[in-house]
């Protein structure tokens, strides 16, 4: 069965970093797009950042150039660096697939302070 566990957020204050990491299991990892979301309360889930089987990135405008998407396939993980976070970066954030989205796992809740 497909289980997706995030772990690392916290609370920091504005300007600060944090590294999300995501722990797949029971999927073709390695040939997967995969990507991190987050959901702020009252909003929609929102696709931050996506990372192809070869490695490209992607990301929306608002996380672009501070924050960075990467993956280690031999490991199945998945990892979001989080450089310079304000506080609309706060929400709890998930990893999944992008193409094929799978069950849920509980995300990781990352809060910002001013």
């Amino acid at each position: 069965q497909v289980q997706l566990v995030e772990s690392g957020g916290g609370l920091v204050q504005a300007g600060g970093s944090l590294r999300l990491s995501c722990a797949a299991s029971g999927i073709l990892f390695r040939f997967k797009t995969m990507g991190w979301y987050r959901q702020a309360p009252g909003k929609q889930r929102e696709l931050v950042a996506e990372i192809t089987s070869g490695g490209v990135a992607n990301y929306v405008d608002s996380v672009k150039s501070r924050f960075t998407i990467s993956r280690d396939n031999d490991k199945k993980m998945l990892y979001l660096q989080t450089d310079s976070l304000k506080p609309e970066d706060t929400a709890v954030y998930y990893c999944n697939g992008v193409s094929t989205v799978w069950n849920w796992g509980q995300g990781t809740q990352v809060t910002v302070s001013s």
